[in-house]
């Protein structure tokens, strides 16, 4: 198991920080993540439809590397104007660092999850390698994007409350799993899924055993812990954002002079009616329906004859998908299987009812989940070894074909033109 961990580790590490430092140009949803995190240098008040804390971790860590918006001498600094445009000097690194760490450390996590929901190791070697190599996680995860935090937040929340399900020293692991669940609904607040799965879980378990005052018991650890977190990181931010601003455009004439429980109420308020507002369309937009089968992938940087594109590991997104159908199968009786396709489907049914644009990248949640349905099912299959063997090499030969559109490497109109193979990732 540790000489496992160490490949994965290792692997991870490589194939999220390769070419870490290119391009040293502004991507794809940088333009907006990169005013934001200036914000809290130069403290003029801003607004995001999510909640602050990918942002604040951001520009914290960056502020060590002594990262500033504005250079010194009248020298141009980082506007973060336009996708493509030039970083003015090698701090853009400090602020892609901590997505891509959370991003090389999902698969660590995963493969212990795996483990903590009874896979064996060499299943739970092949599901944290699949996420390792997956292309899209790369991509998302590459950048001053904010998914990399919501995905290593909650599934840190599911493994530790798995932890707690499988010990007899459970404290620890409820205090973990309010924490992270704090943090990953800080992060966008479609994280509350993973708090929900576990709830889920024991509401059943209550309804069961009728353990009513175990089941209030556990709503500190499910509810009250993550909303002090959250409240936390939004006293945090206004603390920091005291100029007059842009997002001052979006709140009330008085927001500036109430106390922080009203700043905080206001806030969220509006966070939810400016989602429920948005109407803007999208050329790579795409609907919840389609993103199983990665009909609409997303270019995020272009420069002659090299592109960024949000494109996943087709044998590994297409594979995952067949195994959600097949998995249907089994879901009377096979409990683990339950309890990821719950998960599943937690993170794609609520972008049913969401009007406005959605992107491909809405899936990664889900996908990792349909991940790990795929390898538990084929753990359960006669010649699991010989099929992990089979499903590993294939997946590493993809990742190794999308690899110029997934780190940005030139690719001549011809060799371009042969990864595109449905008329839709035009």
């Amino acid at each position: 198991m540790k000489k496992g961990l160490l490949i994965i580790t290792l692997l991870s590490a490589t194939t999220h920080f390769a070419f870490f430092s290119y391009p040293n140009q502004t991507v794809f949803d940088e333009v907006h993540f990169g005013k934001f995190i200036s914000g809290y240098y130069t403290h003029e008040y801003y607004f995001d439809i999510h909640p602050p804390l990918g942002k604040l971790m951001v520009a914290g860590f960056a502020k060590i590397f002594d990262f500033k918006p504005d250079l010194p001498d009248g020298k141009a600094g980082f506007s973060f104007a336009q996708i493509g445009e030039k970083f003015p000097d090698e701090k853009y690194l400090a602020l892609r660092f901590l997505p891509s760490l959370a991003g090389a450390l999902l698969p660590v996590v995963i493969f212990l999850l795996a483990l903590q929901l009874k896979f064996t190791p060499i299943g739970a070697f092949v599901a944290g390698f699949l996420v390792a190599i997956e292309n899209a996680l790369i991509v998302q995860t590459h950048f001053i994007l904010m998914d990399g935090f919501l995905l290593i937040f909650g599934f840190l929340t599911l493994l530790f409350y798995f932890k707690l399900r499988y010990t007899l020293h459970a404290s620890r692991y409820k205090i973990l799993m309010a924490i992270f669940g704090g943090l990953t609904i800080s992060i966008k607040w479609t994280g509350l899924t993973f708090l929900a799965l576990p709830l889920i879980i024991e509401t059943w378990s209550y309804l069961k055993n009728r353990s009513f005052e175990r089941f209030i018991r556990q709503l500190i650890f499910f509810v009250i812990i993550p909303l002090m977190i959250y409240f936390s990181v939004f006293a945090l931010h206004f603390s920091l954002l005291t100029k007059p601003g842009p997002g001052d455009a979006f709140m009330s004439p008085n927001f500036r002079k109430e106390n922080v429980v009203k700043k905080f109420v206001e806030l969220n308020i509006q966070m939810y009616q400016s989602n429920q507002r948005l109407t803007a369309t999208h050329p790579y937009g795409s609907r919840w329906y389609s993103w199983p089968f990665m009909a609409r992938p997303i270019f995020y940087w272009v420069s002659e004859n090299s592109r960024i594109y949000l494109l996943g590991n087709p044998i590994i997104w297409w594979g995952s998908t067949v195994a959600i159908l097949l998995s249907l199968g089994y879901v009377t009786r096979h409990r683990i299987i339950q309890i990821l396709l719950a998960g599943y489907f937690l993170n794609l049914l609520p972008f049913v009812g969401i009007k406005r644009v959605m992107f491909l990248y809405h899936y990664l949640a889900a996908l990792v989940f349909a991940i790990l349905i795929l390898v538990y099912l084929i753990e359960r299959q006669r010649h699991a070894k010989k099929i992990f063997i089979g499903l590993a090499v294939a997946s590493a030969v993809a990742f190794v074909y999308f690899t110029p559109l997934t780190y940005g490497l030139p690719l001549s109109p011809k060799t371009y033109e042969s990864r595109v193979w449905l008329p839709s990732w035009e």
